[in-house]
């Protein structure tokens, strides 16, 4: 098949594509730079250079596709320590772009990476994004086919936990304890898209991915035994706190206060609502696994 990604060639796009051109689809990564051009040509795929705010350029990329996979995420609409940005609008404007290059396009056929808590606009946060161009796709043509996946919380977001434990020596947040909750890896994202990717099309499906479920004191054992710091505990402190915290080394308002608002959704158990009613079956790469690449990480850091 003929297949366009957007993402570029990232956690999730670079084995995407490694695996959907071993399986011999034509593949075409759109990137935004010129210098990830041989990158993407190196793993036998095709690069179209362009940006998501750009509709035309969209278009004339999907024309032509049997499938097109369809992501949006913050960095794609600027730094997160700029404080003129509003991330949530901005990424209604790419799901707004989506739509209008699906329909001028011609294409059937779409795969949209979404994420955990894009079952509700209520509670979860700075993540709302996903539920509005959830939303926005949801208006296409009925004959347009759309499989949502949903993965939970990625495990490299945790690497963001390194400085912290470097200066505080400890994993600290506004949320943790005993109680478990998903987790997934990249690479089971891209398994999980690429299956999906050669099964039927029909109507719209919405698909949860998720690689193992522990507790955060459970995540901080395992790394603090990864990384010879055997006692690491995960501390907890206020939203106020936290949210301080980060308006003070830069962040963007609206991000820190959305940070803040997804992490207690975890805490309180709201972001996983739907999760439980569709859970999935656990994919191959655990939390013992990931706790090698943190390590590595946290050495080079």
């Amino acid at each position: 098949m003929n297949i366009v990604l957007t993402g570029s060639i990232g956690n999730i796009g670079k084995p995407l594509t490694e695996e959907l051109v071993q399986k011999g689809h034509s593949v075409t990564v759109i990137t935004s730079t010129t210098e990830r051009v041989s990158a993407i040509e190196m793993l036998g795929a095709k690069a179209a250079v362009g940006n998501m705010f750009d509709v035309d350029f969209l278009t004339k990329t999907f024309e032509g596709a049997d499938i097109v996979y369809l992501m949006e995420t913050m960095e794609a609409v600027g730094d997160l320590f700029d404080k003129s940005i509003d991330f949530i609008g901005e990424i209604s404007r790419i799901g707004h772009n989506y739509k209008k290059a699906v329909e001028r396009s011609g294409v059937q056929k779409i795969i949209h990476l979404s994420s955990i808590g894009a079952h509700t606009d209520k509670g979860t946060g700075i993540i709302v994004f996903h539920y509005d161009v959830e939303q926005i796709l949801r208006e296409l043509a009925e004959a347009i086919s759309i499989k949502f996946i949903r993965p939970v919380g990625i495990y490299f977001n945790l690497f963001s936990m390194i400085t912290g434990i470097r200066n505080k020596g400890a994993i600290v947040s506004n949320w943790g304890g005993d109680k478990k909750e998903p987790w997934v890896s990249p690479l089971d994202i891209a398994e999980s898209i690429a299956e999906e990717i050669e099964k039927p099309f029909e109507g719209r499906s919405v698909r949860y991915v998720a690689s193992d479920e522990v507790s955060p004191n459970e995540i901080a054992k395992a790394l603090g035994e990864a990384i010879a710091k055997p006692d690491l505990q995960w501390q907890i402190i206020p939203d106020e706190e936290l949210f301080n915290h980060w308006v003070n080394i830069g962040f963007n308002e609206q991000v820190a206060r959305g940070f803040v608002e997804t992490q207690a959704a975890q805490g309180s158990g709201i972001l996983y609502e739907d999760y439980y009613q569709q859970k999935p079956v656990l994919g191959k790469i655990k939390l013992a696994d990931f706790a090698k690449e943190f390590a590595a990480a946290y050495q080079n850091e």
